[in-house]
């Protein structure tokens, strides 16, 4: 079945290849734009880089220090305190200092509510009259949740310090006192001249003067900015490549620089530099960003123009979120229940006491204290008295035990071998402690796609060669082999030794000279292209505008076409075993709109020929008639795009001597063309490229990493969907959505087209409704998509900005409206939103739209972009999201999700700064969530349900207890049992299930995905599980007081003796509570190791030693006022009866919770369950699949009429080689020898 298509193409809306530029505009800058805009009249020409004066604001003197620090570039700090707006170049992403680390922490640490609550009820233990608690029971639990909390901030801190520290203090040349002096990173400024040397990071934003290069062209690697490696140029003006190469000339240099303020748009530069009384326009091809990698460039020199927390990389960052997860949240609002709870427990048992008092206690002599206070003061001392005995309904220690599990669980990520890349030796590294359990409720996942679905490394797998497909395993002899086996190069010296290649017929059909079809083919390959080429030490290097070309012309190199060398009007190859020189009469560049480049030649005997590559839909748009092969090479071209390869057709056409002289005519005329000259070119270009004869197509594979398909497979049946958020073109993204399975050919495609139409007829609809019921109505019920079909969307983000009503949008708008073309709108028109409402309205049509969608993928989208997809998610879904990438144009999408992602182990380490979670494969994003994510889940919620229910039934005891006493804040256990029980008594266990409880083991969890759909819905902890464990509690409680109480009531010790006295019942009632809560916790984990048992049996020894130690008579000699309980163990212990008692309380308490569990797992048993009932069979069923060896990747035996064109090339290499800049020999007179291109073309070629 072929895939259906809604299709945009032939559109009036935006430019689907352009990245539109919507970041950092405000309204004050878009109504001062459309002010200025309208004085223009219509259709007046532009001078090229001129600035509008609203983008001007940033000036820069070279090599004047001084000139930034003038009042008029002050900005007030505080009060009168004033510093320069031009930053330093040293960047800080530390919190702390030596001075403001104790401060500063306490101060974020009283920010939780909990330890300002503990801080005052410390400060109302002091208070004889209110307290019936020493001090120190808080004080020592406080003491110890502020210092281990302290320690693992200023550990995480010094982390910072260290990287920050390793930045700052790289090193780098620059001109001071009229020379060049090494200096660090961090003593940089604004207007510095700085010379970056050959595989150095650029330190600042800074405007290229010189390099060593022709016409300061300058390569750099953008990998820290948006992970691609493939090389991109830069190039200097004119006026400062000729005169700024000598030292001498750049210590003098005193240009002025006026440009647009600092902004986080990567795309984009606009100023102009004012030198000698000239001005001179500069864009972004002028500029060398922070973060770029000097590439095959001895040298270069730059002015540094924006530094440090002014750069285009940091401002990308976007603004650090503090981050909390869902069960933070929830957990705050418990406590908060709790806090209602212990207030109203206390007021009315204050009101008691007070009633009581005023009854009773006041006529009975023999309670008389002394004091003359009244009932009510009394009730008011009572409350605040039942305020600290009560307090541990919110345990102190809650918050450290959380803080522990998350700590213990980040280093379980950081220790596991299987999220370990060995060939870059690098680990997983949780880079917060704070979000493990996020990570089990993940919906949403955003992904880049360069570097971390793909390695951006193309290779030549396929072809097809006059109707014949080439590239299975085949022999020399041309049988078909079922295993290949790599073709032996040894016989080529300029191959490539590592080019994977297992059709041997093809190698050795080429080189028997015998088929011309296949000699013209890599012949093509050889000639038709932009790649430079650099010779070291006899081995060729080439430098190509993108991985495809690069892959291309690899592959013709390795069959035998060697590009050897260029010049500005020839190129030479060696062809088998011998070296020709064609030359290059025209290059016809590729661009995103034609879709093909073309070179016209001139053979060696004179014919002219040309040669062209580009995307199947145009190519057979132009073919010949005459041409063969054209269904074969279809049908082939059919099943490479069905194996998500990325293909181009090759054709050539022979042009006659008098032909060529009429074109050339108007291709010089179209050259310098005032007005349109692109659409001149391209009618000139097109009357060329027509009449063409097919050769063949090629088949590259963009080569995903490792897993890919298989990781998004499994996250997707665990229920979370994945958006693929790209800057690549849409033709590039598709394909890539089609290799990784996000895309296939049952799916109903939705283009920015369709979506905008379908948000548009929704929004008539609603603006159709009456104004009260529109207004009420928040969602439309209806879905975007009828019946049953599987539907994907992919949109530019030109159209993103379309639907959503960005500002460029509005720009357009206001402009139009000042020029008088489009008044106000006093109506709904044009599909505008009328209001706010409507277009937050617009908004959540769209979210729903996308979600009802299986795939989304957004592409040519810019970093705020990204951000933004992702925050209308979060905002309309409610949803927890996650945002993996590994570039400095994925930082801001990464800050903004609940969960950051980057992929590390590349050369850009932006994203990996900036996230929560690095690792160095995208595969390993399954185990994270699906392993880690799942159990951190499942442990936080059965830590937090536990330790609630073992609180209140610890602390309501306290509550059964004051109806006995009068109400008056009498604590039922001994005071330190009070201190101990939430450190040391009952803490292990709980905090050990926290830690290593697991329901089914690791491969069992990612072979059932479904077990994470638990985590997604809440199911394990919500305030249904809550109250659950508070009546819990109570029952617990109940038994734990009542029993114990009812048994006291009529007994005879053995001695005779009625051991019924209140130290021997709070023994008893203690002594229960420490079997029920170990026993209890014993109970609920599902994952038994030596440590579980020992922390249970430990508990209950350490319990019952410490005890016999504190009721020990010695220790009542050294402390008679602070250990009372003088014997109080060993006596009432001694008694079988109490012992009888403690097990009645125990088993009358868990019998309930046995039956519960019992009937749940037979009657009612989860996804979970059911898994572990049956491990040992899906175990072994594992080890079967293991033994088997995997399915392939794709179906190959489906056919699909979608186009595999992709091709990631950039215009502007073209340009570059035909107007001589790479590769024109410089003037004389900068003390170079004197040399010509027709003198040593090879020579000046290699200085590309």
């Amino acid at each position: 079945m072929s895939r259906r298509r809604a299709d945009s193409q032939g559109s009036l809306g935006p430019d689907d290849e352009v990245m539109p530029y919507s970041d950092d505009e405000t309204d004050d800058e878009l109504d001062e734009t459309s002010e200025e805009e309208a004085d223009e009249p219509p259709g007046a020409p532009q001078p090229p880089g001129e600035i509008r004066p609203g983008e001007i604001g940033w000036k820069v003197k070279a090599n004047d220090r001084a000139y930034h620090q003038l009042p008029e570039f002050q900005k007030k700090v505080f009060l009168c305190i004033k510093k320069s707006r031009y930053s330093g170049n040293a960047i800080k992403t530390y919190k702390y200092n030596v001075i403001t680390f104790l401060p500063l922490n306490l101060y974020e640490q009283f920010k939780r509510v909990a330890n300002i609550y503990f801080l005052f009820l410390l400060i109302l233990q002091v208070i004889p009259d209110i307290s019936t608690l020493p001090w120190y029971t808080t004080l020592i639990p406080l003491v110890v949740v502020l210092g281990i909390t302290a320690i693992k901030d200023l550990v995480d801190d010094l982390a910072r310090h260290r990287m920050d520290k390793e930045i700052n203090n790289r090193k780098c040349e620059v001109m001071l006192n009229g020379r060049f002096q090494e200096a660090k990173w961090m003593d940089i400024q604004v207007g510095d001249v700085v010379r970056m040397k050959k595989d150095e990071f650029t330190p600042a934003d800074v405007l290229l003067l010189s390099s060593s290069n022709p016409n300061s062209l300058c390569y750099v690697e953008t990998a820290e900015l948006d992970g691609e490696t493939n090389l991109k140029f830069k190039l200097g003006l004119r006026v400062t490549d000729e005169g700024l190469q000598e030292e001498r000339q750049l210590a003098e240099f005193n240009a002025l620089i006026q440009c647009e303020e600092p902004n986080n748009r990567l795309d984009k530069f606009v100023g102009a530099m004012t030198w000698n009384g000239e001005q001179y326009p500069l864009e972004l091809d002028n500029m060398l960003l922070r973060g770029c990698k000097i590439r095959n460039t001895e040298y270069s020199h730059g002015l540094v123009i924006f530094a440090g927390a002014d750069t285009k990389i940091m401002k990308n960052g976007g603004k650090t979120r503090f981050k909390r997860t869902n069960i933070d949240i929830l957990m705050n609002y418990t406590v908060y229940i709790i806090f209602g709870l212990l207030i109203l427990v206390s007021a009315g048992l204050a009101i008691g006491h007070a009633f009581w008092y005023k009854d009773i206690g006041a006529k009975a002599w023999y309670l008389y204290d002394g004091k003359s206070q009244t009932s009510d003061y009394r009730g008011f001392l009572s409350f605040w008295g039942y305020i600290i005995v009560l307090n541990t309904m919110v345990p102190i220690s809650l918050y450290v035990s959380v803080e522990m599990i998350r700590l213990g669980q980040s280093k379980f990520i950081n220790w596991d071998l299987q999220m370990y890349f060995s060939e870059k030796d690098t680990p997983a590294k949780a880079r917060t402690t704070t979000l493990n359990e996020q990570l089990g409720q993940v919906e949403y996942i955003f992904s880049d796609k360069t570097g971390t679905l793909t390695q951006n490394i193309m290779q030549f797998k396929k072809c097809t060669i006059a109707g014949r497909s080439y590239g299975e395993p085949t022999s020399a002899e041309g049988v078909a082999l079922d295993r290949g086996k790599q073709v032996d190069w040894s016989w080529n010296r300029w191959a490539d030794k590592k080019f994977p290649f297992v059709d041997h017929f093809l190698v050795a059909h080429v080189r028997s000279k015998k088929d011309k079809d296949a000699s013209e083919f890599f012949k093509l390959l050889s000639l038709c292209h932009t790649v430079m080429v650099d010779d070291k030490d006899g081995e060729l290097m080439y430098q190509a505008a993108s991985p495809d070309e690069g892959a291309l012309v690899t592959a013709a190199r390795n069959f035998g076409f060697v590009f050897l060398s260029r010049t500005q009007d020839t190129v030479t190859i060696r062809e088998m075993d011998k070296e020709v020189t064609y030359g290059m009469l025209a290059l016809l560049d590729f661009n995103s709109d034609r879709k093909r480049m073309s070179i016209i030649l001139k053979f060696p005997d004179g014919r002219i020929r040309l040669y062209c590559k580009g995307a199947d839909t145009v190519i057979y748009q132009r073919l010949s008639p005459n041409s063969n092969h054209k269904e074969s090479t279809q049908t082939a071209l059919d099943t490479f795009a069905n194996e998500t390869l990325r293909t181009l057709c090759l054709c050539y056409k022979d042009i006659s001597t008098e032909e060529y002289e009429v074109w050339s005519r108007k291709h010089k005329e179209a050259q310098v063309a005032l007005f349109n000259r692109e659409e001149a070119l391209d009618r000139v270009y097109e009357e060329i490229e027509s009449n063409l004869m097919l050769i063949g197509a090629t088949a590259i594979e963009d080569k995903l990493q490792d897993g890919v398909p298989e990781t998004i497979s499994k996250l997707a049946k665990a229920g979370i969907k994945i958006w693929v958020l790209t800057g690549d073109k849409k033709e590039t993204a598709e394909n890539i959505g089609f290799s990784c399975q996000l895309l296939d050919d049952d799916m109903q495609i939705h283009y920015g087209e369709d979506v905008n139409e379908k948000l548009g007829r929704r929004q008539a609809m609603r603006r159709t409704e009456p104004q009260t019921s529109r207004q009420s109505k928040k969602k439309h019920a209806e879905p975007f998509f009828s019946g049953s079909g599987r539907n994907a969307l992919i949109i530019t983000g030109g159209w993103l900005n379309e639907i959503l009503y960005e500002k460029k949008k509005k720009r357009r708008r206001l402009r139009l409206r000042r020029l008088g073309k489009q008044r106000t709108p006093t109506g709904p028109q044009d599909g505008q939103p009328m209001d706010e409402w409507e277009k937050e309205m617009r908004q959540i049509d769209f979210v729903d739209m996308a979600c009802e969608c299986e795939s989304v993928i957004c592409c040519r989208v810019t970093p705020k972009q990204k951000a933004n997809v992702v925050s209308l998610v979060k905002k309309y879904k409610k949803a927890v999201t996650l945002s993996i990438g590994d570039g400095a144009n994925d930082v801001n999408m990464i800050k903004t999700a609940d969960i950051g992602v980057g992929i590390s182990g590349q050369e850009g380490m932006q994203a990996v700064m900036s996230s929560d979670y690095a690792f160095a494969q995208f595969r390993y994003l399954q185990r994270l969530l699906l392993v880690h994510g799942r159990w951190s889940y499942i442990r936080m919620c059965k830590f937090l349900r536990f330790f609630f229910f073992k609180n209140f039934a610890y602390t309501l005891v306290h509550f059964w207890y004051s109806f006995f006493n009068g109400y008056s804040s009498q604590v039922a256990y001994e005071d330190w049992f009070i201190t101990l029980y939430n450190l040391l008594y009952s803490s292990l266990p709980v905090l050990l299930v926290g830690l290593l409880d697991q329901d089914v083991n690791d491969r069992l969890s990612l072979k059932f995905p479904k077990l994470y759909l638990p985590g997604q819905q809440g199911k394990l902890f919500n305030y249904e599980k809550f109250f659950i464990s508070l009546f819990h509690g109570i029952f617990a409680s109940l038994i734990i007081f009542f029993i114990p109480y009812g048994a006291f009531q009529q007994t005879m010790g053995q001695d005779g003796e009625a051991p019924s006295d209140y130290q021997s019942f709070a023994v008893v009632t203690a002594s229960a509570l420490i079997f029920i809560v170990n026993l209890q916790i014993s109970l609920d984990t599902s994952f038994w190791t030596f440590v579980n048992c020992f922390a249970v049996l430990g508990s209950i020894a350490i319990y019952f030693g410490v005890m016999f130690d504190l009721h020990s008579a010695g220790i009542h000699v050294i402390f008679p006022s602070v250990f009372t309980f003088t014997g109080a163990a060993s006596n009432a212990l001694r008694q079988p009866y109490l012992w009888l008692i403690i097990i009645l309380t125990v088993g009358i308490t868990l019998l309930p919770v046995i039956c519960i569990q019992f009937l749940h797992k037979t009657i009612w048993p989860s996804v979970a369950d059911k898994i572990y009932r049956n491990r040992k069979k899906y175990e072994k069923e594992l080890e079967e699949e293991e033994k088997k060896k995997q399915p392939p990747a794709f179906q190959r035996g489906r056919r699909s009429r979608r186009s595999g064109y992709a091709f990631s090339h950039s215009q502007g290499y073209g340009s570059l080689i035909s107007t001589g800049q790479s590769i024109r020999r410089r003037p004389q007179g900068r003390g170079r020898p004197p040399a010509t291109i027709k003198e040593h073309p090879r020579r000046e070629a290699e200085n590309t």
